[in-house]
């Protein structure tokens, strides 16, 4: 009892602070102590339940595809390594790097590239190249677009299409958008005379083709025609024209051959295997016009070779030539349920690729019919014959401008167009 007093005195005594509940443990159990009364209680303390969150915390489980992708991008600013020791060590990329990504993943999405530095043109177009945004249908050719505009040559300076007529037919506009090119080889696609990338060929965008090989296309002598129309007459197109293939194409004959005539210029010609009735007039008809002397050899020149595809969009057209290659191979499939049909009796056509293999002549020319421009050498020429070469050269030179008139005169005379001629200039 005399506990309690000092107790409830001391309570009493402190009872302008609020200490809060008191307890106090006697005789092994915990007790209370009523400030008020200054008593003491046995009561047993409640003890709050355990909360991990707070009572407005709520948990949403949201399943977007779109955070996904986000989340996936992100780790892609990551470079992962392993050390020495063979701990895995990561590393931000570099802010060019993630901005080259994303525009390469929106590069169809660009004005223009004018101006824009080659060096960093070249990254965006490999970035976007790894990405295949170059084979989309519409996409692809938007972008390739900007490109070629910017850069010409450097995106693709010699194209290899030999054998590739299914790459042709799928991707003619994107081949189309292509500028600047020196070397195109369309060798055995059977394009015949009326295809529109023969057409694309007389126009501006490649009049700086200096090599063309149209090697077994089903050409004829119309075809010609009108692929040298602009040189004939508006000194526009193929002008620049060094070297080209027209082998293995029996429609071509000896009016087509006068077509050719127009390539000043032409250093390298293959007629061989086509339909010339007259091989020695046109042999001399070369040789005089244009100074090709005819070749006893294969020349090297046409041998497809040297011939491949270079520049930056060189991978894009493998790419291009193997998404063609997976879309034909159900074909593989057509032929074991052909051969099932033809064992029951059923003989319903299914269609299957042709393979382009070069025809064989299938006219009188034998041989090899290949043209070469000689090339003059002068070594070591003494101080003596160096004057009297000067003396030939003016003699030569005033040969050679009686040549030029009646040139001029010949031309005149050969201005007379045909109704045929008319009609294919207007289309330009």
């Amino acid at each position: 009892q005399n506990w309690t007093r000092g107790m409830s005195y001391c309570l009493h005594s402190e009872s302008h602070l609020d200490t809060g509940p008191i307890y106090v443990r006697e005789n092994g159990k915990l007790h209370v102590v009523n400030q008020g009364a200054g008593s003491i209680q046995n009561v047993t303390p409640k003890t709050r339940p355990f909360r991990l969150f707070s009572r407005g915390f709520s948990v949403e489980l949201c399943m977007n595809r779109e955070d996904d992708r986000a989340r996936r991008q992100r780790t892609d600013h990551f470079i992962f390594t392993y050390t020495k020791e063979g701990n895995l060590r990561y590393s931000a990329k570099s802010l060019f790097s993630l901005v080259l990504g994303y525009i390469s993943d929106n590069v169809d999405h660009i004005d223009s590239l004018i101006g824009f530095p080659e060096q960093i043109a070249e990254k965006l177009f490999s970035a976007a190249e790894a990405r295949q945004k170059f084979t989309e249908p519409v996409t692809g050719l938007r972008a390739l677009q900007k490109f070629t505009e910017a850069y010409g040559s450097l995106v693709l300076c010699s194209l290899c299409l030999r054998n590739r007529y299914l790459v042709i037919s799928e991707k003619l506009e994107e081949i189309k958008s292509f500028r600047e090119l020196t070397c195109l080889d369309l060798s055995c696609c059977k394009l015949g005379d009326e295809h529109e990338l023969l057409e694309h060929l007389t126009k501006e965008a490649l009049s700086s083709v200096k090599r063309l090989l149209l090697k077994d296309n089903s050409l004829s002598d119309a075809g010609l025609r009108r692929m040298t129309a602009p040189v004939r007459v508006l000194k526009k197109g193929l002008e620049n024209l060094l070297v080209l293939d027209l082998s293995c194409n029996p429609k071509i004959t000896d009016v087509g051959i006068g077509y050719l005539l127009s390539f000043k210029k032409l250093n390298c010609l293959d007629i061989s295997e086509t339909g010339l009735k007259d091989v020695n007039a046109v042999i001399k008809r070369i040789q005089m016009q244009i100074g090709l002397v005819h070749s006893k050899v294969p020349l090297k020149e046409f041998d497809h070779s040297n011939c491949k595809t270079e520049g930056w969009a060189e991978q894009t057209v493998l790419q291009w030539e193997q998404a063609v290659m997976e879309a034909i191979k159900p074909q593989d499939t057509l032929r074991s349920r052909t051969a099932a049909l033809h064992f029951y009796g059923k003989t319903h056509r299914i269609e299957e690729v042709v393979k382009c293999t070069p025809v064989e002549a299938e006219t009188k020319a034998s041989g090899n019919l290949q043209f070469y421009k000689e090339k003059v050498q002068n070594c070591h020429l003494s101080l003596q014959k160096e004057v009297a070469g000067s003396h030939e050269l003016k003699n030569n030179k005033k040969r050679a401008l009686a040549e030029q008139e009646r040139e001029r005169t010949s031309k005149q005379k050969h201005l007379c167009l045909t109704v045929e001629d008319w009609d294919l200039l207007n289309t330009y």
